[in-house]
């Protein structure tokens, strides 16, 4: 769900391989569309050419649902798309076709996965979850078997949490509270530490710092959180965090006085914030363009380590001509940089190209608000970062049988009929 005086900032943790051009560029971009609308929408990008604004129906023939939120490949067969307010997780393959959707995740945010389980953080509160075996009064993480797209496991954290990573073995869980303006509780503070396989809270780590909101980019160990303020007396900050040393039990963050909303991939080890915080005091939007070396902040306790106006070529100035930056995202592959804009939130947006020296290649129109990046591998290259479930091929099996709307049907069905993540008419 879009929340439109949230800081609309991003955070780009950039690869040190950057400057290794492929020759193909795929990329998957997810349009919000206006919220409680129903009119998500994807865009495939290929080559320097817009395919197609609506992907998803182009491919499935029937729409991709209300906000989309979030995306992610959890293996070189699958895809997830967090729809938040049509309260659904969508699987689907590298070529877009649907293969199953999770339907009781209500109210989902951001998803991550180690190859095998996708965990996706839910708003959802005062509800029951899992076949009603569970109550929770405030926010959960939800833990979903990619071979049979149930969610399996589940466990409460803070009030609606938002960014959600990985790191040994342990999900890091950011919450925000941001619904404290018009609900009985605080902003949130806290970042939750689970075990990823039994589920457990282990730990959480005051931040101090409240409304912990957006997308959560990660840097092998360093993770950088974007904390929103109250767009009234308390500022938008960095915070960056050591996962190890929370690991640890030792002091494991620091907090850096710009705005960064974390939607990234990665380069260099260093982060990008790209950050916009919003005041209803004055009315106005604050914009930065900052490097972070995280590494650099936390051994200096946040003295060093922030460059401003620092990002490759024209992109900075391209930047500051645009009507409103929803999206930053560095292609891993390629080294490719993209960013979007979308405007007055209202009508189609425009997402921008360029060389991984920052170098302007063009602008390309898109849909209504243009965010959520993900770059499909070129053909014969598969990314390391991504681990694979427990086959030895590294393959997702599935016995399934699934038909256009990711429903399972018996292997008796007719029709179009996804089977091995292929199309199949029988």
């Amino acid at each position: 769900m879009k929340i439109r005086h949230f800081i609309t900032t991003t955070v780009l943790a950039l690869m040190a391989s950057a400057s290794v051009v492929f020759a193909q560029e795929k990329i998957i971009l997810l349009n919000e569309g206006n919220w409680q609308t129903d009119n998500g929408r994807i865009t495939y990008f290929e080559n320097g050419v817009v395919k197609s604004n609506q992907w998803f129906r182009d491919i499935n023939g029937f729409k991709l649902g209300d906000t989309p939120n979030d995306i992610i490949q959890i293996n070189d067969n699958l895809i997830a798309i967090a729809l938040n307010w049509s309260n659904i997780i969508q699987f689907i393959t590298p070529q877009g076709v649907a293969v199953a959707a999770t339907e009781n995740v209500p109210n989902n945010r951001k998803l991550v996965s180690d190859g095998r389980y996708v965990y996706a953080s839910s708003y959802g509160h005062e509800c029951e979850t899992v076949n009603g075996m569970e109550y929770f009064e405030k926010g959960y993480v939800a833990k979903i078997d990619t071979k049979t797209f149930e969610v399996v496991a589940a466990t409460e954290v803070g009030y609606e949490p938002e960014g959600i990573a990985l790191y040994k073995g342990h999900l890091f869980v950011a919450n925000s509270g941001g619904y404290a303006f018009q609900e009985d509780h605080d902003y949130e503070t806290t970042v939750s530490i689970l075990n990823a396989e039994t589920m457990e809270v282990v730990k959480e780590i005051d931040t101090g710092f409240i409304n912990l909101y957006g997308k959560m980019s990660q840097s092998g160990k360093y993770l950088c959180i974007n904390s929103a303020g109250d767009h009234y007396n308390v500022s938008s900050a960095a915070i960056i965090i050591d996962c190890e040393k929370a690991l640890g039990n030792q002091h494991c963050f620091q907090a850096l006085d710009i705005a960064a909303n974390c939607s990234t991939t990665a380069r260099d080890g260093s982060f990008i914030a790209i950050g916009s915080s919003f005041s209803y005091v004055t009315g106005d939007y604050k914009f930065n363009y900052a490097t972070i070396n995280p590494e650099e902040v936390m051994q200096s306790g946040g003295k060093s380590g922030v460059k401003e106006d620092c990002l490759p070529g024209t992109i900075v100035s391209d930047l500051k001509k645009m009507g409103m930056p929803y999206d930053f995202f560095v292609n891993p592959y390629t080294g490719y940089i993209y960013s979007t804009d979308a405007g007055s939130f209202a009508s189609a947006g425009q997402m921008y190209q360029w060389n991984p020296e920052g170098k302007f290649i063009g602008k390309y129109k898109v849909y209504i608000n243009p965010a959520h990046f993900l770059a499909l591998p070129p053909d014969g290259h598969f990314p390391t970062c991504i681990q694979s479930p427990t086959e030895a091929n590294g393959k997702l099996k599935d016995n399934g049988i699934y038909n256009l709307k990711g429903q399972r049907v018996t292997k008796d069905a007719k029709g179009v009929l996804i089977i091995n993540g292929k199309k199949v008419i029988k």
